[in-house]
């Protein structure tokens, strides 16, 4: 008989009801029993209630504020916890580590990053025995395994003065990670997605947002196309539960002008052929979390030696925080002779030994010498 797997517990602490419900579907996804607290003094007795191995805990709250909380809540218990605010500066970061908390993340945040995060909290003090294989779920995954390499393409982009290239390396539960693109008249589109979830599950939704992505190509506006895509996907991610991050971007290859668009993902860096990289914003949550969510469409211009590097959740997992992330992924991007080149070491920062989830990237690389 196979032992099922302990149950971990998880207090949100959160005021905004949105931000708590965005909360409570990330932890869930990582197999929580999660309860809601909306101020502090009912946080620290859900903790106590729960004996929760998770706290997370927003610092502006209605009662007594988060530094206070964090407090009460080390007098009694060694969860993790990890604290939200949209306050960044020094002193509230030290201030927060220094009552107990064990990480903090600013609002914002990217639901990926925060799923890593708590990985490397749970990571650093132990590691889970590798859970017996269920081989009734075999051939599930098999099939989930063919639809999500389905969904990679299939031709080649060629674009006059551009690098372009993309890798992809399933996990074991196959996740729902894909990445797809086609060239138009005047460049390409591109879009980078992973659904939550694993399995057939995953795949089923990945395949929906491919082809829903695909539908909307010749709306001329990417913030139209987008959230015309994005109800019809909400629609269909009702029914599951689920949700999924994505990143789209339209390029403009004679001018290198690149439109996009990031919801929830947060793991795309421009890198310039000289000055720092910049990893790009989110512009909202996930789709799937809100109903009529708009997300506002950026722009960035490709210099020649510039490049435009994505990468999934398996990469920032392989990572103890976001900055050494954010800087081996930089290094990666500059050593590399190809878009091919690079694309191989990114995925070389999450071994196959070691990454839990799907690991993707791909870069799109202006050659130097372009327009010139």
């Amino acid at each position: 008989m196979v032992s099922s797997p302990p149950v971990r517990h998880a207090v949100v602490v959160e005021d905004d009801a949105d931000i708590r419900g965005l909360l409570v579907l990330v932890l869930e996804q990582l197999d929580f029993v999660v309860t809601e607290a909306p101020d502090g003094l009912s946080g620290v007795e859900a903790v106590r209630r729960t004996n929760a191995e998770l706290v997370t805990l927003d610092i502006n709250l209605p009662d007594i504020d988060g530094m206070e909380v964090c407090r009460r809540v080390r007098e009694f218990s060694d969860a993790y916890i990890l604290m939200l605010t949209a306050r960044a500066d020094e002193i509230d970061r030290l201030t927060g580590l220094d009552t107990g908390a064990d990480d903090y993340i600013n609002k914002p945040f990217s639901p990926k990053e925060l799923q890593a995060r708590i990985r490397a909290l749970f990571r650093r003090a132990r590691t889970p025995a590798a859970p017996a294989e269920d081989t009734g779920q075999t051939d599930e995954l098999a099939r989930a395994a063919v639809v999500q390499q389905s969904l990679l393409p299939r031709e080649t982009v060629r674009l006059n003065g551009y690098d372009v290239a993309g890798a992809f390396r399933p996990s074991r539960s196959v996740g729902g990670d894909f990445y797809d693109w086609y060239q138009t008249r005047d460049g390409m589109h591109l879009t980078f997605a992973d659904a939550m979830g694993k399995g057939m599950g995953a795949a089923l939704i990945a395949a929906t947002v491919r082809a829903v992505m695909r539908s909307v190509a010749d709306t001329p506006e990417i913030d139209a196309a987008f959230g015309s895509a994005s109800a019809t996907i909400t629609s269909d991610l009702d029914q599951s539960g689920s949700f999924v991050t994505m990143f789209h971007a339209r390029l403009d290859a004679p001018s290198g002008r690149l439109s996009y668009i990031d919801a929830g993902h947060g793991l795309a860096l421009h890198v310039p052929a000289e000055g720092v990289a910049r990893r790009l914003v989110s512009a909202g949550p996930p789709v799937g979390i809100l109903d009529e969510q708009q997300w506002p469409a950026s722009e960035l211009k490709l210099e020649p030696g510039d490049s435009l590097v994505i990468v999934s959740d398996g990469v920032l997992d392989a990572h103890n925080s976001l900055e050494e992330f954010q800087r081996n992924v930089e290094k990666a991007a500059r050593n590399g002779a190809s878009s091919d080149d690079v694309c191989a070491a990114l995925l070389e920062l999450a071994p196959a030994s070691t990454a839990e989830d799907d690991v993707t990237a791909v870069v799109v690389r202006r050659k130097p010498n372009a327009g010139l």
